[in-house]
């Protein structure tokens, strides 16, 4: 038959044999790739087997350019093969079967048995079970939340965490010590035990994080401000935490600044007592007692002072006698380096003598400011000419010159200016840093985690012997049940997840997570998204649980409130395996958020599949039926 005479929506025999020829070679391809590939039994744990050879299919199919292939399919009402990661091969080969019976071909597909839907869907469950324990109620998609310091010794804060919907625990081993994380993991357990509820401890190792040095310190003042609206008016006073300096009690919520006064002193004040002091301007304020607590004192600022250590504080007592104390001296504030576009910023070895620019009476620059960096060692690996990037991404340059203690920096990016402090992210994303993927600190860590923890998150991995060093590691510890997972936040070790992922293959409890502030920052904002989606394909087709991380409803977690952008993006957190929360005064919230939304767009979304489930909104009269005859 003519293909011009054919009706509308008719199938055409060549799209059919085009598209029959293309799935034939490729699957040929994928089938060679597969049984050429040296994945031994003893290189890849027997749980992931049928895994390896479906992720070595996948990489096969994705060495092509498949869209026009996929286009055709689409016009012939096939399956594009675009959510097919889990069980690909056996999507090729019905398609194959489907065109066969189209076109009349007796061809038989060559006697291979690959795995099928269902099977690569119970692998992937069977993966996410055995690294995060089992599927909590309600909800197919975990939730993560750092600890802060505070949950140590604030064992009500992880049992609520618990109760809300958290999943995991994260501790955060470039934070506190063994002690701390030993008192967090002490709360959890007890938690599980009250509750019936289990969470799983997970210790995210440091790994060789390059960070901002100190700056040298600035003068011993603090500056507290009312929040005043466009007019200049007082809208919310600042909020003081009076304590005693001979026992201070940290803020029970967040305060603009914490006086410690004397003992005695503390104990005249009642509500509505009426604090009188002159700051460091010699401006007379007046601060009002507002709560009373064994801990401390809040007392309330209506207008902008500067208070430093010394700075006297007077009150009238119940008998009318004047009653003075003066603020017990407190640590000097930490500056920030003030940087704009076409500055220079000084790169150093030495950690302890950051400083900002200094300038002449004209305002030109006498000394161009200078700051310190963790690891040294990275200045053998730089070149001029490459960017470097500070604080996530915040404040960025170029390296004009490398010396031997130093590397000049010419600032290029730091919209509005930037304010650069100490501890903060670098990220050289252009250069080959060789810098070990485990620090002694992490070994040390690892070694705790090994006894007390359920999983290691391994920080900065870039190569397949980065994971071997960590197995070695972990083989030595006898720790074999610790699961284990992959940080992906570099440029390189994105460009190497293929054989990441087979290493981590090693180990029966295994996964990745998108660490998405460092993985920004190394490979560029705009590709982020791009990034993502590619980490979820490939995992997807290892069946590797994956991590949705950094940043995740942190508007909420932090100020109580999320913006509209935050939503979304942690409601795509359902196409992945587990989403993590970072700590905020309102993490609480933020996990009865991140809860009830999982569980909403479950009935959505399904990995990359979008699940057509009933719509109420269809259910309203259509514009056709509700218009008059």
């Amino acid at each position: 038959m003519n293909t011009r005479t054919l009706p509308p929506g008719a199938l055409i025999p060549a799209d059919i044999e085009a598209a029959l020829s293309e799935l034939i070679a490729l699957r040929d391809e994928m089938i060679t790739a597969a049984c050429d590939a040296p994945i031994l039994a003893e290189h890849v744990h027997q749980s992931y087997t049928e895994s390896a050879h479906n992720l070595l299919n996948y990489l096969a199919l994705r060495r092509h350019d498949i869209r026009p292939l996929q286009a055709r399919l689409a016009r012939l009402g096939l399956s594009s093969l675009g959510r097919s990661e889990a069980y690909i091969l056996v999507a090729i080969t019905t398609l194959i079967e489907i065109l066969q019976k189209l076109s009349g071909s007796k061809n038989a597909p060559p006697p291979y048995e690959p795995l099928g839907m269902d099977r690569g869907e119970q692998l992937l469950h069977e993966h996410t079970e055995a690294l995060f324990g089992a599927t909590p109620v309600g909800r197919g998609v975990r939730i993560m939340v750092t600890m802060p310091s505070e949950a140590a010794q604030d064992y009500s804060l992880v049992h609520d965490l618990l109760a809300a919907g958290m999943d995991s625990m994260r501790i955060n081993c470039a934070h506190d010590d063994a002690k701390t994380w030993q008192q967090m993991i002490e709360h959890a357990r007890r938690a599980e035990k009250a509750l019936g509820k289990p969470c799983r401890v997970m210790m995210d190792l440091a790994g060789p994080k390059l960070r901002t040095g100190q700056i040298n310190a600035g003068p011993a003042v603090i500056r507290v401000k009312p929040t005043r609206d466009d007019f200049g008016r007082a809208v919310k006073p600042a909020r003081l935490w009076l304590t005693a300096r001979e026992n201070p009690q940290a803020p029970p919520t967040q305060a603009d600044a914490s006086l410690p006064v004397a003992a005695d002193w503390l104990s005249n004040l009642q509500p509505h007592t009426q604090i009188i002091l002159h700051d460091a301007r010699g401006s007379k304020r007046q601060i009002e007692i507002v709560d009373i607590s064994r801990e401390g004192c809040w007392g309330e600022l209506y207008k902008t002072a500067y208070l430093t250590p010394n700075t006297a504080l007077s009150i009238k007592d119940r008998k009318g006698r004047k009653r003075e104390t003066r603020i017990a001296p407190f640590p000097a504030q930490e500056q920030a380096i003030k940087l704009v576009e076409g500055d220079v910023l000084i790169l150093t070895k030495d950690q302890h003598t950051g400083h900002p620019a200094t300038y002449d009476s004209f305002g030109e620059v006498l000394t161009p400011a200078s700051i310190g960096c963790t690891l040294p060692e990275i200045f053998e690996d730089v070149r001029a000419g490459e960017p470097v990037w500070f604080d996530d991404g915040k404040i960025g340059g170029i390296i004009d010159s490398v010396q031997s203690e130093t590397l000049r920096i010419r600032i290029t990016h730091a919209p509005g200016g930037g304010k650069l402090k100490s501890d903060k992210g670098i990220n050289f994303p252009d250069s080959h840093l060789r810098l070990d993927a485990l620090t002694p600190h992490d070994i040390e860590a690892l070694a705790f985690a090994a006894e007390h923890a359920d999983v290691v998150e391994f920080s900065f991995v870039n190569t397949a012997d980065d994971v071997r060093t960590l197995l070695h590691h972990i083989d030595r510890l006898n720790a074999h049940e610790l699961g284990v997972v992959l940080k992906i936040e570099t440029r390189r070790g994105f460009e190497n997840l293929p054989a990441l992922l087979f290493a981590g293959m090693n180990l029966p409890r295994f996964g990745v997570m998108i660490a998405r502030g460092d993985l920004a920052v190394e490979s560029g904002f705009e590709r982020l998204a791009e990034l993502q989606e590619e980490i979820l394909c490939l995992c997807e087709a290892a069946h590797v649980p994956v991590i949705w991380a950094t940043q995740v409803l942190e508007t909420l977690a932090k100020k109580g409130a999320p913006s509209r952008a935050e939503i979304t993006d942690a409601a795509m957190g359902v196409r992945a395996e587990c989403v993590m929360l970072n700590k905020g005064p309102h993490i609480l919230k933020a996990v009865h958020t991140l809860h009830d939304l999982l569980a909403r767009m479950q009935a959505h979304h399904s990995k990359k599949r979008d699940l057509l489930r009933k719509l109420q909104v269809a259910q309203q009269p259509t514009l056709a039926a509700s218009c008059p005859e």
